[in-house]
């Protein structure tokens, strides 16, 4: 891997930006390589568009905005509508088959999975889809180490829900690699 640009794009409330601040704590601290991680953020506290743009290097990164991301993954339908056209050709576009219908045809590898509905339906809790997609992308990109991942999520998360969040990862990494 030399560099790889990813945007995470959803609805505050969804965790979006705290799987993304996870993905670039695991690939600096547990996996040696180099990473930004920004975020913006819409009007609504919760309900309003989030974006974080991540960068993970083997090299010096000297830019942090991504502007035609190599990875795009999108958990709602407006998400979708906005930032579809900005993942680069022949990237991967990964969307949540619950939350958003796919109409445009990018040049980019679609991957649709049910993330959503796969979460409730073996952990019953929706506070962890956000590590479960954070699971599922590194299933199907191996950009990071699964084990790095999952040591940047005990570092993140309480003791007493960290079970639980290991659960979504697993569960996010199993669907990811079947995806392939």
């Amino acid at each position: 891997m030399n560099r790889v640009r990813l945007v995470f794009s959803g609805s505050g409330g969804q965790g979006v930006i705290t799987a993304a601040i996870i993905l670039a704590e695991a690939a600096v601290m547990y996996d040696g390589k180099n990473a930004t991680q920004s975020q913006s953020y819409g009007a609504a506290a919760r309900g309003g568009g989030t974006r974080s743009d991540i960068i993970i290097s083997d090299q010096e990164i000297n830019f942090p905005e991504v502007r035609q991301p190599n990875v795009l993954v999108c958990l709602t339908q407006d998400a979708y509508n906005t930032y579809s056209s900005i993942v680069r050709p022949g990237g991967l576009l990964l969307t949540d088959t619950k939350f958003v219908k796919t109409t445009k045809k990018v040049d980019a590898r679609q991957v649709e999975l049910p993330l959503f509905e796969e979460v409730m339906a073996k952990i019953g809790k929706p506070v962890v889809f956000n590590i479960c997609v954070l699971g599922a992308l590194v299933g199907i990109t191996e950009v990071i180490r699964p084990k790095s991942v999952m040591s940047a999520v005990a570092d993140r998360v309480p003791r007493d829900f960290l079970e639980l969040n290991n659960e979504a990862l697993d569960l996010g990494f199993t669907l990811g690699a079947e995806s392939q």
